[in-house]
């Protein structure tokens, strides 16, 4: 081979490689846990400037429902974005009626199925190595049920309105019915009142079972002392 041939294989030996590393930087090379991220909707759509549309399935019973499933690695970063993926969403269509319920959007236009397709090309393709398509959603489903955030409240007499409540009181609540520490994170109504937005526990890289979450993002600490829990929408 000339030296032309040479040099030009060089370039391409070495664009190649930083396509490599370029397609990798975001994979969980060190995933040491599961982030489920559960969201109050009532919160969500009661923000200044945010229109919310029922699925056309019909409103969901008042409930935290999933916003998504994040897998986190042990260099301190939630990885996102791994490379496309040809996403066939007919796969979970048997389990479609538990989407709706436990993992459902109010964005408007309704947006369905493109919802769960885009928590699945950020954060699911992360785990392909851990959970495949239909796993990451089961997962996500079953870990929902072990955080019943709904019910806990409710079991400390912590319900939807216009009250008050101390964040203290909340995440304790969370921790004694359900055994882990909760990560609570709050946005503000259109009157500038402090709620409950999320709430996050943390799951083992199995994405089977509960633990207490290995690590809390610093600044995210957005909640007053004292928060609603707004009526659902």
């Amino acid at each position: 081979m000339g030296k032309t041939g040479s040099s030009l294989l060089a370039k391409l030996v070495l664009i190649l490689s930083f396509a490599v590393v370029a397609l990798g930087s975001n994979t969980v090379t060190n995933l040491k846990a599961f982030y489920l991220v559960q969201q109050w909707l009532g919160s969500y759509c009661n923000q200044a400037g945010t229109k919310c549309c029922y699925p056309e399935w019909g409103k969901p019973s008042p409930d935290f429902t999933i916003d998504g499933l994040w897998p986190y690695s042990g260099d301190g970063n939630f990885a996102y974005n791994c490379g496309d993926d040809n996403y066939d969403v007919g796969r979970i269509k048997f389990m479609q009626d538990e989407l709706r319920k436990s993992w459902p959007s109010f964005t408007c236009p309704q947006i369905g199925r493109k919802f769960w397709v885009h928590e699945w090309n950020k954060h699911g393709t992360c785990t392909k190595s851990v959970l495949g398509e239909i796993p990451y959603f089961e997962a996500a489903l079953n870990l929902k049920k072990q955080a019943n955030i709904y019910q806990a409240l409710a079991k400390a007499g912590i319900t939807p309105g216009n009250k008050f409540y101390s964040l203290k009181d909340i995440k304790r609540a969370l921790a004694r019915s359900i055994g882990f520490h909760p990560w609570v994170r709050c946005n503000h109504n259109a009157q500038g009142h402090s709620q409950i937005w999320q709430v996050t526990f943390c799951a083992d890289k199995s994405g089977k079972h509960l633990i207490e979450c290995p690590y809390i993002p610093s600044g995210r600490n957005d909640c007053a002392s004292h928060i609603q829990l707004p009526p659902y929408y």
